[in-house]
């Protein structure tokens, strides 16, 4: 990803097909990653934002997500991500959550990245 995120505080076109690992939540990043052995490559064509990401969310989302990418590939060589079976993972990173699963695809991991919400005290 680059420095920034641009577009990232305008609304998805909702026209467009969403790659990413269903999600309710708004602001919604989803990426459908091409996965080759352990390591997933992030194709800028089979990614969307919907919603509105606050520049600060959208800053930590373009430091976080490749911390993120490498934390899910830890998880595809612990086998805690398995490419044969549905199982979604949660990751939490600056203030941000993101659910990957790969719907027993053997070759794509489906992610979604939003605001952490806050809990009431």
């Amino acid at each position: 990803m680059s420095d920034t995120l641009p577009g990232t505080t305008h609304p998805d076109n909702n026209n467009r097909p969403w790659w990413g690992l269903p999600c309710t939540v708004t602001p919604c990043f989803g990426a459908r990653l091409v996965q080759e052995g352990n390591r997933l490559h992030y194709l800028a064509d089979r990614a969307g934002i919907r919603g509105w990401f606050s520049d600060a969310d959208a800053y930590h989302l373009d430091q976080a997500f490749p911390l993120l990418m490498k934390q899910l590939e830890l998880m595809l060589t612990s086998g805690e991500l398995s490419p044969r079976y549905q199982h979604t993972v949660t990751l939490y990173a600056k203030g941000l959550t993101c659910e990957a699963d790969t719907f027993g695809s053997c070759g794509y991991v489906y992610l979604a990245v939003y605001p952490t919400p806050e809990t009431k005290k």
